[in-house]
């Protein structure tokens, strides 16, 4: 039983779904929630495809390789997404929980760290750079969108994917910044690992214990048909 909004966490395993599919759902769940609607949050890959922030620039891709560069409305710049990268969406009601913009993000830092320390990985954040980072190298991402008091985008942990298409552009805008991935660090780890370690940790970050498994079907509602 569902006791409480604040103490309560949906969480949706997608699996492999387009980039343009899942952020039309976020909208679209974001504009119908209700002051009594559960938040959520959804766990995805996605197809090889480039998204830009509100920041981002077209000079910042050096070669497209037949990806797509798909432009968003999440906060931050340049980045690419593909398989073996874990997405986690989070549609969080800031005001209801009375948080800020920064603090969620903090939490979405802590989050990524607290994880890649369960699996004996050292990471920290950089003030100049938003994310995640081992050494100097950048392994998980985020950038947010707020929409009445609600949150949508999220965090991009690099998990066991192929780094490639990483060196055909200027990732987050910053000039030769490298990036590295879990499986790096940590031989043989799963997304499937990585999964209830990153909800635990944020959900712990924001003082949630009840939280709510859907299996990948469940979106549906929320996808626009044409």
């Amino acid at each position: 039983m569902i006791v409480s909004s604040l103490d309560s966490l949906m969480v949706r395993k997608l699996g492999l779904r387009p980039w343009n599919t899942v952020v039309q759902a976020m909208c679209q769940f974001t504009n119908q929630r209700s002051q009594k609607t559960l938040d959520e949050v959804w766990l995805v890959e996605h197809p090889p495809v480039f998204t830009q922030g509100q920041s981002g620039k077209i000079k910042n891709i050096f070669i497209l390789n037949q990806i797509p560069v798909m432009q968003s409305d999440r906060g931050g710049q340049l980045t690419y997404h593909g398989p073996g990268q874990q997405i986690m969406y989070v549609m969080i009601d800031l005001k209801r929980r009375s948080i800020t913009t920064r603090q969620l993000i903090d939490c979405i830092e802590k989050t990524i760290i607290d994880t890649l320390t369960f699996f004996s990985v050292v990471s920290h954040t950089q003030s100049r750079a938003p994310g995640v980072y081992v050494d100097d190298k950048k392994i998980g991402s985020l950038g947010l969108r707020i929409r009445k008091g609600c949150s949508y985008h999220g965090l991009s942990l690099n998990v066991n994917m192929d780094l490639t298409p990483f060196l055909h552009i200027n990732p987050c805008g910053y000039v030769g910044l490298k990036m590295t991935q879990l499986q790096e660090h940590k031989n043989s780890v799963t997304l499937t690992d990585v999964q209830p370690i990153l909800i635990y940790n944020f959900a712990r970050q924001l003082s949630i214990s009840q939280i709510h498994w859907i299996e990948e079907n469940e979106i549906c509602s929320y996808e626009k048909t044409s």
